[in-house]
């Protein structure tokens, strides 16, 4: 059985060897303008109040929420 298997699984995925796959034409050019330290900062403090701060809430309030009242 077990030297059958690969002949097998060979069979299968054989017709799906030969489809082309399309490549993606992406080309990108050097930004306009190049980001200052604060505007890295100004955004990653965004990101980490948006959504690292409402799951640490919930979590930490996570007892409240069990109980029911």
């Amino acid at each position: 059985m077990s030297f059958l298997t690969p002949l097998l699984l060979r069979g299968l995925t054989g017709p799906a060897r030969r489809l082309p796959v399309p490549r993606a034409q992406v080309h990108s050019k050097p930004p306009r303008e190049q980001l200052g330290t604060m505007d890295v900062v100004i955004g990653l403090t965004s990101c980490f109040l948006c959504f690292l701060l409402p799951a640490g809430w919930v979590l930490s309030h996570l007892e409240s929420y069990k109980k029911r009242e």
